[in-house]
């Protein structure tokens, strides 16, 4: 859970639960009595300060997968570069998946560093219009694991969200990791004082992965996030003479 302290023992009910601080589970927790007097409800001050942040962001658009391996960031940084091709738009790539960021390898900046200034986290930029921010910018090594509990990820996340110096953006694309985990009811919580535009949700066309797609819809209708789109990807080419999908005589006649 989002509301879960890194300290908390294990069955934690969350900080925002109305058990919080009463059941069984929290005896002996160093968080008791602060949970049980009701001051950990209140709403996290980093929501509004996240909110002023990115008020200078005109759309904000998540990627989502219910699985891991459907094309997820490749589309993420497709979906970059097409729309920075507008030399006109200020366009940046958050990647959010904290345990396997691939967006560095993906946009080639793997080996770059982030440099901190007053203003904040300052992004690695692949074009003059297209910043990237990632936590594979911040490991010594791109084989380096983080091996981090939810609490640790989801602080990352709000640092990410309200420290990175974007400047003023026409497109803010955040790739995230699969499922419809504890990250990415962080991502909601934080942005819900922003206007997200909504999720394009990617999935591949077996079954397995069509599943998991549903489950994902599902996660988007739960937490009122619009649904931009679903992207079929690694999906058969359909001839659109004969309607063949695969290998198609027309064309390899023509």
């Amino acid at each position: 859970m989002a509301d879960v302290p890194e300290n908390a023992p294990e069955h934690c009910p969350g900080t925002s639960s109305d058990q919080a601080g009463k059941s069984a589970s929290c005896q002996g927790c160093p968080n008791q009595q602060l949970c049980a007097s009701g001051a950990t409800k209140a709403p996290d001050p980093a929501i509004a300060e996240i909110g002023e942040k990115l008020s200078v962001v005109k759309h904000k658009i998540l990627v989502l997968s219910g699985k891991g391996g459907v094309g997820k960031s490749t589309f993420s940084a497709h979906l970059a570069h097409a729309l920075a091709s507008d030399s006109s738009k200020e366009v940046a790539l958050l990647d959010v998946d904290i345990c396997g960021p691939s967006i560095p390898r993906i946009m080639g900046l793997e080996g770059e560093q982030v440099h901190q200034s007053g203003s904040g986290w300052s992004p690695v930029y692949v074009e003059d219009n297209l910043a990237v921010m990632s936590i594979g910018f911040l490991l010594s090594s791109p084989d380096d694991a983080v091996i981090w509990r939810g609490p640790k990820k989801n602080g990352m996340i709000k640092q990410f969200l309200r420290d990175v110096d974007w400047g003023e953006l026409d497109y803010l694309i955040i790739d995230t990791p699969p499922g419809t985990s504890d990250e990415h009811l962080s991502i909601v919580q934080y942005l819900s004082s922003t206007n997200v535009d909504g999720a394009v949700i990617i999935t591949t066309p077996q079954e397995v992965s069509l599943q998991d797609v549903r489950k994902e819809i599902r996660f988007c209708q739960k937490v009122k996030l619009p649904i931009i789109g679903v992207v079929e990807n690694m999906s058969s080419f359909v001839c659109p003479k004969c309607k063949v999908a695969g290998k198609c005589k027309t064309l390899l006649r023509n």
